[in-house]
């Protein structure tokens, strides 16, 4: 724990390309764990976003506001994650973990982020049960093929996706 005084930071990583329920369900549970949680919406050359930086930022801001935590504010960043977690004096990582597969990769991942900062634990919060089979990119598969993602996302970001979609002529043969 933080030392009297002394305010504990959590940073809780991500594209949230984008934000679900299960990412809500992990930004709310894991505001409890901190006196600060940082949600870091960076990019990731390997993914194929949907929405820009910009977007994902206000749109993560938005989403959390209608959580209603105090504690919790949402920085872009485009850099090493245990370098932006320093900036941010943080001293968790906050993960999330849906299946097996999230652990093994997850846990490769907190490996080589101790090797480069060995005073940030990372903390992994296992997925609602209703939630483990949400992630992003599924998501948007689904929307795209015209299927309802309601059940995943808020209101507001369905709505969004769906926009987005249409607006790209990304709407596949359904």
């Amino acid at each position: 724990m933080a030392s009297a005084g002394q305010e504990r930071i959590g940073v809780y990583p991500g594209t949230f390309d984008p934000i679900t329920l299960g990412h809500a369900d992990i930004i709310r549970r894991g505001a409890k764990l901190v006196d600060r949680l940082i949600i870091g919406v960076t990019t990731n050359p390997s993914k194929n976003p949907l929405f820009t930086p910009e977007e994902r930022i206000a749109m993560v801001e938005r989403e959390a506001a209608a959580l209603g935590i105090g504690n919790v504010s949402v920085v872009g960043f485009n850099a090493l994650l245990m370098k932006f977690a320093q900036k941010q004096g943080a001293s968790v990582i906050v993960r999330g973990l849906r299946a097996v597969a999230d652990f093994e990769y997850e846990y490769q991942m907190a490996g080589m982020n101790q090797q480069l900062n060995a005073t940030i634990e990372t903390v992994f919060l296992m997925a609602d049960v209703g939630l483990q089979p949400i992630a992003s990119k599924l998501v948007k598969e689904i929307a795209m093929f015209g299927g309802d993602i309601a059940r995943f996302v808020s209101p507001a970001v369905r709505d969004d996706v769906v926009e987005r979609v249409a607006q790209n002529g990304l709407m596949g043969d359904y």
